[in-house]
Order: structure tokens, then C-alpha cells, then sequence
């Protein structure tokens, strides 16, 4: 059964637990898609309401782009997981010979990537969902404006927490082009983002 479609208590034994996954990078993955679904929230609570006529096409705009990136965050929940597994795999490899050596860090390196792409996508991803709280914010339902609120809070705990997931497996991984050029790109994806929060944040309060 995928994580998923588990039982939230279930989910929380599990991330409680000594297994290895799920973990922060689950979690992170998780703040996002809570975030995406509050900004849908707040749509749906706009759509077809006639004081909120005017914003109707950017209401559903805003609504398509959240549902999207809500559903991805759950597939990437899962291929944390996966990734993951993979990771511990490969630690678990002999290394009693060079050529065992050679081989557990050949599939140490390969297992370490793909588990930096994961938390990667997380952390764009948040980025689109605080792209969308302000809008969301702005436009939506004024008695839902404090989900508004929650969802860029959700969305950058998600980003943070996904970026600190990337710079764990940066550090082990030997292919420094690579860990510098994924360094860089985690560094653009946070600039600027505390303070994008902030104001977000204060927007809504404003408004309540």
C-alpha cells in the first residue's frame, strides 16, 4: 500500500519509527502539498460566488495550478521513500575488496542524486505554491484569507525543510561539479524566500 493512502496515524507511527523512511524529506513533501491544498481551499471557496465575480478566471487559474502541484507533492512523498530505500541499499553493500569498494561507491553515487533530485523538486515546487498564496490572498474569499496565510507558512517550512534534505546528500556525494552546480541552484530557489513569506504573512493579517 503506498504511504499515501495510509491512515494519517499510520503515516505518523511510521515517520516515529527506527525505518529509515519515511523521513524529512517525506515531511517536506508533505508542507507542500498541505500548502497547495490551502490555496485550493481558498479558490474553492471563491469559485461561483457572485461578490468575487470579477476575479472568477483568476480564482480557476490560480485553482488549476494548486490541484497540479498538490498532486505531484504526493508523488513525490512516495519517491522520497524510494529513493531512500535506495539510498540505505547501497550503504548496506560489502566492501571487503577495491572492487566491492569501487562498486558500493559507483551505486552509493547514483543512489545519492537521484535522492537530491527528489527534495529538489520538493523545494521548486513550494516555491510555485508561495507564488500562489499571494494572489490567493489578494483575490480570494476574505473569509478564507487565513488559509491563505497557512498555506505560504506550509509552503516555506516545505522549501526549507526539502533544502536541508538536499544539502545532506550533497555532502556524501563525490561528484563535486555536480554537488556545486545542485548547491547553486537550492541557493537561487531560497533567495528572497523568508522574505516573501513575510509578506505574505502580513498581507493577511492586514486583512483579518
Amino acid at each position: 500500500m503506498a504511504l499515501t493512502d495510509k491512515p494519517v496515524t499510520t503515516f505518523l507511527d511510521e515517520l516515529a519509527s527506527d525505518a529509515p523512511a519515511p523521513g524529512g524529506g517525506s515531511v517536506a513533501a508533505l508542507s507542500g502539498a498541505l500548502g497547495a491544498a490551502l490555496v485550493s481551499m481558498v479558490c474553492n471557496l471563491t469559485v461561483g460566488k457572485k461578490k468575487y465575480a470579477d476575479v472568477q478566471d483568476d480564482i480557476k487559474a490560480l485553482l488549476e495550478q494548486s490541484e497540479a502541484l498538490r498532486k505531484e507533492f504526493v508523488e513525490l512523498l512516495e519517491d522520497d521513500v524510494r529513493v531512500f530505500t535506495e539510498v540505505s541499499k547501497a550503504m548496506k553493500m560489502p566492501r571487503d575488496t577495491e572492487e566491492q569498494k569501487a562498486a558500493r561507491a559507483e551505486a552509493m553515487d547514483k543512489a545519492l542524486k537521484a535522492a537530491t533530485g527528489v527534495p529538489m523538486r520538493v523545494a521548486e515546487n513550494c516555491v510555485k505554491v508561495m507564488d500562489l498564496c499571494r494572489p490567493a490572498a489578494e483575490k480570494g474569499n476574505v473569509n478564507a484569507v487565513s488559509d491563505a496565510g497557512v498555506a505560504v507558512l506550509m509552503a516555506e517550512a516545505g522549501l526549507r525543510s526539502a533544502a536541508l534534505n538536499v544539502l545532506i546528500n550533497l555532502a556524501w556525494i563525490k561528484d563535486k561539479e555536480f554537488a556545486a552546480e545542485q548547491r547553486a541552484k537550492l541557493d537561487s530557489l531560497l533567495e528572497g524566500k523568508p522574505a516573501l513569506k513575510d509578506e505574505i504573512y502580513d498581507l493577511v493579517v492586514e486583512k483579518l
